[in-house]
C-alpha cells in the first residue's frame, strides 16, 4: 500500500471532457472525505454535488474561474457546519483533510478536480443562492471530472529548504 505516487502525481484539472461521472464514483470519493481525522471526531464537513447545468452555470458566476465551474461535470461543494464545531482552527484544518482526502480518492479513481477558493470571497451570495442555512459556511468548491488536459510534472521545493533546524531534529539532505 503505497499512497506517494498518487499524492505526487496529483495536479489541478481545469478542463474536463464531457463524459458524466457515475454517482457510485462520486460515492466513493465523497466516502474518502468522510473518513478525514477530526479533532474530537466530530466530522464537520458536509458537502453538496451540484450536477445540474442551469446551478452550475449560475454558481461560475460567483468567481472569475468560471470556465473550470462550467467545465465541469461534478461540482462538490464543502461545508464547514458550525453547529457542531468546536475549535475553528481544528475545524479548518480537518475540513483541509477532508479536501485532500476527496482530491486524492478523485485522482486514483481516474478523475480530475480543481480545489477553487478564490470563490470563498462571495460565499455569503453562494449560501443565499442555494437558500442554504446559516450554520453551512462555504469552505471551497471542487471541480471534478474526466480529464481533458494533460498531467503537468510537478514541482516543489527541496525538501530541506522546508524543514527548520534545531539541535534536536533530523537532518534532511
Amino acid at each position: 500500500m503505497n499512497i506517494l505516487p498518487i499524492i505526487k502525481t496529483r495536479r489541478s484539472s481545469r478542463k474536463y471532457k464531457n463524459r458524466p461521472v457515475s454517482d457510485s464514483l462520486i460515492k466513493k470519493i465523497l466516502e474518502a472525505g468522510r473518513w478525514a481525522p477530526s479533532g474530537l471526531n466530530n466530522q464537520p464537513w458536509r458537502f453538496l454535488v451540484i450536477k445540474n447545468e442551469t446551478i452550475k452555470n449560475k454558481l461560475a458566476k460567483f468567481t472569475k474561474y468560471s470556465h473550470i465551474i462550467e467545465g465541469a461535470n461534478i461540482i462538490i461543494l464543502v461545508f464547514l457546519d458550525n453547529q457542531v464545531t468546536y475549535n475553528r482552527d481544528k475545524d479548518l484544518m480537518a475540513i483541509g483533510a477532508c479536501i485532500q482526502n476527496i482530491l486524492l480518492s478523485a485522482h486514483s479513481l481516474g478523475l480530475g478536480t480543481c480545489w477553487l477558493g478564490e470563490i470563498l470571497s462571495q460565499k455569503k451570495k453562494v449560501s443565499q443562492y442555494l437558500q442554504l442555512p446559516a450554520k453551512l459556511e462555504l469552505m471551497a468548491v471542487l471541480s471534478l471530472g474526466y480529464r481533458a488536459d494533460k498531467l503537468k510534472k510537478g514541482n516543489r521545493q527541496a525538501l530541506k529548504s522546508l524543514v527548520i533546524k534545531r539541535e534536536q531534529s533530523c537532518q534532511m539532505k
